[in-house]
């Protein structure tokens, strides 16, 4: 049986290099002249089996195309299993930051060899001083990238429990908006709602985050969707589901020295009773928000081409309303097609780095 999944042109012959993806949706892909060959997705790296699979695919994949990988790239996160692997093998090693993968990824697949602006939003990925990323604006140039802004700092309270409660980012934008004393009795079902405000007024475990996946369960949060969420993106699903038209709030977001605050518009939907409205409201808010911030670092850089990766992007209200949005303020958006615009289409971005450098 074929370890391979999914073969894709290269815009150039290349050495032949091993990545190992991501954490989430791994991942693995190598490299053997203008091709790239991505496995199959191994799920999670949280269980011995699918470190398992990932481990198989590797030694499958590496000899079904009968190469010998010069290097292997693998994630800046220092404790994945797939980094620990990797920094394992008798062979050079590359890390690599999750964003510019990302970008990477959507470069190789489109078969460019040139700048782009990249703007990359997921839930997480280690930034290189070891920042918690997530709304990222990059300019990406094969093997070198640019962060040139990201989005306004959300502290993460209670630190990974907020990737899972919904309600903790919401909090988190109350606090901010100076309305923390609302947050006992608009969550208190939750536990930890009752000391959630001292904890952000002493910032204990709130590690801040740019995180675009945490804004949205921010928004999911405040309209009272899926508080605590049973498996990963399913407020932010649930909030994608409820859009029936984008609605634009022209006053929703401040942008300045390159970071995109949407604070106005989650205080709107703080107050906002309907669902649906608050759903409209928010992507139509973040679509011109993220389109106004992606031209102007466009034009600044004078580019033209706009790489859309990251997990976020599999939400297609976000996806076609910002590609829409780009072509029509003359700029060439391009979004995954042959692979995932999330982890599972991180491999290829590590690929495509490591074969340029």
């Amino acid at each position: 049986m074929t370890a391979i999944a999914t073969v894709i042109p290269l815009p150039r012959a290349v050495p032949s290099v091993l990545a190992v993806g991501a954490f989430l949706k791994n991942t693995v892909c190598v490299t053997r002249g203008a091709e790239a060959f991505v496995s199959e997705v191994h799920g999670d790296l949280g269980t011995p089996e699918a470190i398992a699979a990932f481990e198989h695919s590797v030694e499958a994949l590496v000899a079904e195309l009968g190469v010998t990988p010069v290097c292997v790239a693998h994630d800046l996160h220092p404790d994945f299993p797939s980094t620990r692997f990797a920094q394992g093998l008798d062979l050079p090693s590359m890390a690599v930051q999750h964003h510019h993968a990302h970008a990477a990824a959507i470069v190789a697949e489109h078969g460019i060899d040139g700048p782009v602006i990249a703007l990359a939003l997921d839930g997480f990925g280690l930034g290189p001083s070891n920042q918690s990323w997530g709304g990222e604006l990059l300019l990406a140039d094969g093997a070198h990238y640019r962060r040139l802004g990201h989005l306004a700092l959300l502290p993460q309270p209670g630190g990974d429990a907020a990737a899972r409660e919904p309600w903790r980012m919401a909090a988190a934008v109350l606090h901010r908006l100076g309305r923390g004393a609302e947050i006992a009795g608009r969550y208190g079902a939750m536990a930890a709602a009752g000391r959630l405000a001292q904890v952000l007024d002493k910032r204990l475990n709130c590690p801040e985050t740019s995180s675009a996946g945490r804004l949205f369960d921010a928004a999911c949060g405040l309209l009272g969707l899926h508080p605590i969420a049973q498996f990963e993106g399913q407020a932010p699903m649930a909030l994608e589901a409820l859009v029936t038209t984008p609605d634009i709030m022209s006053d929703g977001w401040d942008l300045r020295d390159g970071v995109l605050d949407l604070l106005p518009v989650l205080a709107q939907l703080a107050s906002c009773a309907d669902a649906v409205r608050g759903a409209n409201l928010f992507h139509g808010t973040l679509i011109e928000a993220l389109a106004q911030w992606t031209t102007e670092a466009a034009r600044a850089a004078g580019v033209t081409r706009i790489a859309l990766g990251g997990g976020c992007f599999l939400n297609r209200v976000l996806r076609q309303g910002l590609t829409a949005r780009l072509e029509r303020l003359g700029l060439t958006a391009l979004t995954a097609t042959r692979v995932s615009p999330g982890d599972a289409g991180l491999s290829l971005g590590q690929a495509w780095i490591a074969a340029r450098t």
